[in-house]
């Protein structure tokens, strides 16, 4: 994974005391786009390689969190199609709740990286022990990320989290040989 190269030692002992992983979804997991059909429904576009990140995550070991502003059915079925137990919609507060979600889990702020994209994801990643931008995120998000993607919310931006935490974790290239 050359994206996964040359990182600093600061992000990579940063990212290997993780044990939960949160994602905001609008321009996170998707582009930001919203979509309503003629009907007035909404519908989702979420990337399949960010779905099995989120799934490898759990498989080793790390939990996976879902904090949106927004209420959403159709993150309702990804999330349950991915196993997030995890999810917490309508969320206004978004660092009220990943404070709560830190106190039930008995975590630490070390160990939760928040992945956010524009300004209501700010709080929750001044919490964090790992605050990460994807590539698209505003630009004062950026500049509060501890790393910042190479891709987009939407487009692999949060399968690089994954893989990041996995790398640093030395948990990623015991699966690759799974996969030839």
């Amino acid at each position: 994974m050359p994206y996964l190269t040359n990182l600093p030692a600061d992000l990579i002992a940063r990212a290997a005391g993780i044990r939960l992983a949160v994602f905001d979804v609008d321009g996170t997991l998707t582009d930001g786009r919203l979509y309503y059909g003629e009907d007035g429904r909404e519908t989702k576009v979420f990337y399949v390689q960010d779905g099995l990140g989120l799934k490898r995550l759990q498989v080793h070991g790390v939990q996976v969190a879902i904090i949106s502003a927004r209420i959403s059915h159709p993150v309702a079925l990804r999330t349950e199609e991915l196993g997030i137990t995890h999810v917490y919609q309508g969320q206004g507060d978004k660092r009220a709740c990943l404070l709560e979600l830190l106190d039930a889990l008995k975590l630490a702020p070390e160990q939760v990286a928040f992945v956010g994209d524009d300004l209501p994801d700010l709080p929750a990643m001044r919490v964090a022990g790992l605050a990460v931008a994807v590539a698209n995120a505003h630009p004062w998000v950026i500049e509060q990320a501890h790393w910042t993607t190479g891709r987009a919310g939407g487009q692999g931006g949060a399968r690089e989290v994954c893989d990041l935490i996995l790398h640093a974790q030395g948990k990623a290239g015991n699966e690759k040989e799974r996969w030839r």
